[in-house]
């Protein structure tokens, strides 16, 4: 296999100070390695190019700014400007621990694949919030700990957080879409059709730090609730009974809730047994008990917000019939 020469693509929107936590980290890498960042404002009013030119004496930075297109657009864009042969595509707002390139750079050496994941976490010095949300977007009693935790999983489908992709996959698929989010399973679905093995590679995290409040973080979980009928109908293949389970959980917490009317108090109990577990799970990891009640709240946030949003999604989709872009133009660039 010829050397792989890296080229992080990452697309920043209104974020200077994300730009200049994560270059700093890139400071910090271990190693020597032939890598370039690529950097693409996406009409940012809020430019990151001053804080650019801080590093660009260290780090060998190429700065591109555009009008605003959304993210996959961007990093197309990157991902067309780059020099590489190989591109990791991180979001503005994650830092790279210092092993991070030296992990993938072993990983594809020993077992080439032209697209892979990596898991995200907590840096110990984000915020309560942040760490409560990541609980909850990792952990494997929400999601079944698919970001991570486990050894080598196959046609992994990447998140564009911290995702590869060789540059003979990107001319091949033509990159990501016009949708987000879900711009990234859809681009990872794609590549499965067209013969491209993707992988995750456990020991390549990112600390993912989610700058998000709780209303965010549920206009978050809400959007990709409504992509996910959407994917499925594009990729009838990846279609799975797992994505009815924040909708199931949902509505059968508040149809516990009503059956206490009745006192049928069994289902609630069964919640409470789940929520108990989720609570010392978050205080055994965080070693944090207001952390660990925040996480709950997250899951529940997380829960109701993708359940509704893939409920509403299906019925528009497959009960009216309706197409994805004329009934959810907001998820449309």
């Amino acid at each position: 296999m010829k050397a792989i020469d890296f080229s992080f693509v990452i697309p920043v929107y209104n974020r200077p100070d994300e730009i200049g936590e994560l270059l700093e980290s890139f400071s910090n890498l271990e190693g020597q390695h032939n890598y370039e960042i690529v950097i693409v404002e996406d009409g940012s009013t809020e430019t990151s190019e001053h804080v650019i030119e801080q590093f660009k004496s260290e780090l060998d930075i190429s700065y591109y700014f555009k009008s605003n297109s959304g993210p996959g657009d961007s990093r197309n864009y990157g991902m067309e400007k780059a020099k590489g042969n190989y591109f990791i595509i991180l979001d503005s707002d994650v830092l790279l621990p210092s092993n991070y390139l030296t992990e993938v750079k072993d990983f594809l050496s020993q077992s080439y694949y032209d697209c892979f994941g990596g898991p995200d976490a907590a840096h110990p010095s984000f915020s309560n919030l942040q760490k409560a949300i990541n609980f909850a977007m990792t952990s494997f009693i929400t999601t079944g700990g698919i970001r991570g935790g486990k050894q080598k999983v196959e046609d992994f489908q990447p998140r564009s957080f911290n995702m590869g992709l060789s540059k003979k996959a990107f001319l091949a698929s033509g990159g990501f879409g016009k949708i987000h989010p879900g711009e990234d399973p859809d681009l990872s679905l794609r590549l499965y059709q067209l013969g491209f093995k993707t992988t995750l590679i456990e020991t390549a995290i990112v600390f993912h730090k989610r700058r998000i409040s709780w209303s965010k973080f549920y206009k978050q979980v809400h959007k990709f609730g409504m992509v996910r009928p959407i994917l499925n109908q594009w990729h009838p293949h990846s279609k799975s009974m797992v994505y009815w389970f924040p909708t199931v959980f949902s509505l059968g917490f508040i149809t516990s809730i009503l059956l206490m009317l009745f006192h049928i108090n069994f289902p609630l109990y069964l919640y409470g047994f789940y929520f108990s577990l989720a609570f010392v799970l978050a205080l055994f990891s965080n070693q944090n008990i207001i952390i660990a009640f925040q996480a709950l709240l997250a899951i529940l946030i997380q829960f109701f917000g993708y359940g509704h949003g893939f409920l509403k999604s299906t019925f528009y989709l497959v009960v009216l019939g309706r197409k994805p872009e004329t009934s959810f133009p907001q998820l449309f660039f």
